[in-house]
């Protein structure tokens, strides 16, 4: 996905070039591409599967917690 969008924004600026530069056009795209993807490197972007697995482990520990801070307070209510 990040790729296809990589390869679309590159094409777009490379298409917003000036028409008297369309003969270094395969070069400029190259570039554009490889300045966009050292871009989006630097910036440390996870995939939308990483993200929804993390959202998915995210969601069970948070399940976990709540059920965990409820038996506590039952233990303590038995204490008191």
């Amino acid at each position: 996905m990040i790729k296809s969008n990589l390869d679309d924004l590159s094409k777009r600026l490379s298409a917003a070039v000036p028409s008297g530069f369309s003969a270094i056009g395969a070069d400029l795209d190259k570039t554009f591409h490889a300045i966009l993807q050292g871009a989006f490197e630097k910036m440390n972007l996870v995939s939308r599967e990483e993200f929804e697995a993390q959202k998915a482990v995210l969601a069970r520990t948070r399940k976990k917690l709540e059920e965990l801070e409820a038996k506590v307070s039952e233990l303590e209510q038995r204490t008191s």
